[in-house]
């Protein structure tokens, strides 16, 4: 019988690690009621356009969609004023991710730089590449650390990865930082901003460089119809990248990575300006809420310009994150992100969000 042999290094990290599901907590607990509040997902769900549009295509699912999704490359061009030749449609921006790390980073030689307790998929995407990931110490407090990410890149560096707003602490990085950072990285070493969170910054035009994108030759900004648009389950993002990279990445990727009902409800969603509107309104109301509210029962929070804030509670996070979970609210605790003290909530609806509040409350006897 042939064997077949993995590189035990490859194995040797923890594997990212989802959220709980309100399906899990149901299950577990005999709760009929469960708020999720853990993953940063739209609370307002998904779009009834949206809706109304995929129904609408499910008859041709049985068709292959069109390969590199230009409809959807076309509708992101005219939305956001960037050229067709610098848009790239992935299966998630973790899929660009993980592209970047496959051809433009050498196995052996280069080395990528990110800060700590931030996104794990850069991480992950480096040990699976054979790259060495460096790490730089944020500030206090958790503050962005873009002069140290500047510091420790060489003439190996093959990316910065930047994320902005920062998850999990709810931070963002002007475009005049950003900007400067881009300018003074080696040559041919890429700043990569990871804009997940881009739709929920205030006022945006001080936070987005794309609007300057064609002032720059070494910069990278991934997007995703995750969060504002509510399409996580479909798994569709796109990379602002160099058109040269850009032909690379597409010559070498894996055919159909979107699938045909993902492109249509992203081009919906993109069009559907009312929920779009209505979404930032609930998100930017519920953080004002949560930041008013969680110093009133003793916790500290942390400012954020995303769709969820960052806090400490009075008692360890953990107790506080299985006690809610009885209560049948899902936060998601920072332990995995290093941040063991700390708990990420991700704003709901008013009436979730004053549910989570009193819930919280309770647990900590405020």
């Amino acid at each position: 019988m042939r064997e077949f042999s993995v590189r035990s290094e490859i194995l040797d990290f923890d594997p990212y690690t989802p959220g709980l599901t309100i399906e899990q907590i149901r299950e577990r607990y005999g709760l009929a009621n469960v708020i999720k509040l853990a993953s940063n997902e739209n609370p307002l769900g998904a779009s009834p356009v949206v809706q109304k549009v995929m129904a609408k295509n499910l008859d041709r699912i049985f068709r292959y969609p069109e390969n590199n999704t230009p409809k959807l490359v076309t509708e992101i061009s005219k939305h956001i004023g960037v050229p067709r030749e610098s848009i790239l449609v992935g299966n998630g921006s973790d899929e660009i991710i993980d592209m970047l790390f496959r051809m433009k980073a050498r196995p052996g030689v280069s080395n990528v730089i990110g800060y700590e307790h931030s996104f794990a998929m850069y991480r992950m995407c480096a040990k699976l590449a054979g790259v060495e990931y460096r790490e730089v110490k944020r500030g206090d407090p958790f503050e962005l650390p873009l002069d140290k990410l500047a510091k420790a890149a060489d003439e190996n560096t093959a990316m910065v990865f930047v994320t902005s707003p920062d998850n999990p602490t709810g931070q963002a990085a002007s475009v005049e930082d950003l900007s400067v950072l881009a300018g003074v990285l080696p040559k041919d070493c890429l700043l990569v901003v990871d804009e997940a969170y881009i739709d929920f910054v205030w006022p945006p035009e001080s936070y987005t460089p794309v609007q300057a994108y064609d002032k720059f030759d070494n910069l990278v900004v991934l997007r995703t119809f995750s969060k504002a648009y509510g399409l996580a389950g479909l798994r569709v993002g796109y990379g602002i990248l160099p058109p040269k990279l850009l032909g690379y990445l597409k010559n070498a990727r894996i055919p159909f990575t979107v699938n045909l009902l993902a492109e249509e409800a992203a081009i919906a969603a993109l069009n559907d300006d009312a929920f779009y509107n209505e979404t930032l309104q609930v998100v930017m109301s519920g953080r004002e809420y949560f930041m008013e509210a969680l110093p009133k029962i003793g916790c500290k929070v942390y400012p954020s310009q995303a769709n969820f804030v960052m806090f400490e509670p009075t008692k360890p996070a953990q107790t506080v994150f299985k006690s809610l979970l009885k209560k049948g609210i899902i936060v998601r605790p920072l332990g995995s992100f290093g941040l063991g003290k700390m708990i990420r909530v991700t704003i709901g609806t008013e009436a979730e969000n004053k549910q989570f509040i009193k819930a919280l409350g309770e647990v900590l006897g405020a």
